[in-house]
């Protein structure tokens, strides 16, 4: 009778070694169905503008940062034309849902006496964390239209934290210390954007269903529009193509 209890306790924990792998993989993340998403490349279409050479020679401690030359971050494209730089986001089709804004900081770096991301975005009252990791000192100094001005000195290793209270895009940032250094902040009320990188590929992921204008933008060659409809579970690919100045 013994033996037959402790026959029947190893072969039930047997059968439960044996399913449970199956039952957490059924059960598990990866197998829930995708949300949805568009997804897509931005071009550039024609002759790319020759890059401008920028001159650091009225600061030294900028110069000799750089043996090679330096070129204005205006138009930049791989060797199939993808581009790089450019915030394609939701414009409309949100409704009035609205969104937590994140504690996590959005950080950029004044090294080489250039902004690097030369384009950001941001959402709404989310820290920007600006950091001065040049031997020389800089200022931030954004321009907006729909938000607060500001104007920070930043001496050489130190920090200091910002927030953008308004949607916009994209608000342009300078430094009067050194005048060819500028970007571009972009600022959104939802999580719904991208910034290009070098493939120039996006990706807007996890979209509610529904109907929306999707709005590409870059700071020389301007905005190119598109409307979509997303289902349930479903990705879309789109392609914003910017023609040759």
């Amino acid at each position: 009778m013994q033996a037959k209890k402790w026959f029947s306790i190893f072969t039930l924990t047997l059968a439960i070694s044996i399913l449970t792998p199956y039952a957490v993989r059924a059960g598990s993340p990866s197998r829930l169905p995708p949300a949805p998403a568009v997804k897509g490349i931005v071009r550039f279409e024609g002759a790319v503008p020759k890059p401008k050479v920028i001159s650091m020679s009225a600061d030294p401690s900028c110069a000799k940062q750089h043996p090679s030359p330096v070129f204005a971050q205006e138009v930049m494209t791989d060797s199939k034309g993808d581009l790089e730089n450019v915030i394609v986001f939701v414009s409309e089709g949100l409704g009035d849902r609205t969104f937590d804004a994140p504690t996590q900081p959005v950080v950029v770096e004044q090294k080489g006496c250039m902004y690097t991301p030369h384009v950001l975005a941001v959402r709404a009252n989310q820290p920007l964390h600006v950091v001065n990791d040049d031997p020389t000192s800089h200022n931030i100094h954004p321009t907006p239209a729909n938000n607060r001005e500001w104007n920070k000195a930043e001496p050489p290793g130190t920090s200091l934290d910002e927030s953008f209270a308004r949607e916009e895009i994209a608000i342009p940032v300078k430094c009067n210390v050194h005048p060819w250094m500028h970007g571009y902040v972009a600022v959104f009320k939802h999580p719904y954007f991208a910034v290009t990188g070098k493939d120039g590929t996006f990706d807007l992921s996890s979209l509610p269903p529904g109907t929306y204008t999707i709005k590409a933008w870059h700071e020389k060659l301007g905005m190119s529009t598109q409307t979509i409809t997303i289902g349930a579970n479903e990705t879309k690919e789109i392609s914003f193509v910017f023609k040759g100045m």
